[in-house]
């Protein structure tokens, strides 16, 4: 049981077609949500990964639903991710599905990392989207920050959250806090001080799933803000 006595609603799993394969998904559904975020995992880790698990579990108790996914690549057990093309498809495909469960609700979209850049490429190609958050915006390769991964941003205008590591070497401060000052005031950058790419701090001894859980405070008011 959580706070304020809230019960934890039963995940129900999910399967999504895509191209010529299908996808798992986990949807979990607080009682009268305020909004839908549909969340795609990182590079490196499928959407049962715990620090996702308990992000969406704290996400249920602020009144938000989440909508979890496996790329194909992860369903198929392939380390190296999915092209973008494949990515944005999955990214439709689960939004589409999403729509249906949600009967109209606000939809928004986000991931870790990989996960959330794609959502991002999606919505900047038409896909529908209430908004989108970041949890760890991968700007760039770790020590190559010449090469950034920003330009689609600028043509997407539903509101944006970034939540952000200040040690996450996928992004050094200053050009993220430039690139979002240039999208304008549709973006929104939270900072987590002293956090790494996975929002791990140092000297603070938390599981996954208390530091996935510890960003969803933010992220539910950032939804209700927009619902």
């Amino acid at each position: 049981m959580g706070n304020d006595g809230y019960m934890p609603t039963a995940e129900k799993s999910l399967s999504v077609p895509v191209s010529d394969t299908k996808v798992s998904a986990l949807y979990l559904c607080p009682e009268h949500p305020v909004a839908t975020l549909v969340l795609a995992h990182g590079a490196g880790a499928g959407m049962e990964h715990p620090f996702l698990q308990g992000f969406a579990a704290a996400l249920a108790e602020e009144g938000v639903a989440t909508l979890r996914f496996n790329f194909p690549y992860r369903e198929a057990g392939r380390r190296f991710p999915d092209r973008p093309p494949l990515a944005i498809a999955t990214w439709r495909a689960v939004m589409e599905a999403a729509a249906e469960l949600t009967d109209g609700g606000p939809l928004w979209a986000g991931g870790k990392s990989f996960g959330g850049r794609m959502a991002s490429m999606a919505v900047a190609e038409g896909m529908p989207a209430q908004g989108l958050v970041y949890l760890g915006y991968p700007l760039h390769a770790p020590g190559k920050p010449e090469k950034l991964r920003d330009e689609h941003l600028y043509g997407v205008t539903v509101p944006m959250l970034f939540l952000q590591g200040t040690r996450d070497t996928f992004a050094t401060p200053e050009i993220l806090e430039a690139v979002v000052g240039r999208i304008g005031p549709t973006a929104k950058l939270q900072w987590c001080e002293g956090g790494d790419h996975s929002f791990a701090v140092k000297g603070m001894k938390r599981s996954a799933a208390e530091v996935g859980a510890s960003l969803a405070p933010a992220v539910a008011e950032f939804l209700r803000a927009g619902a």
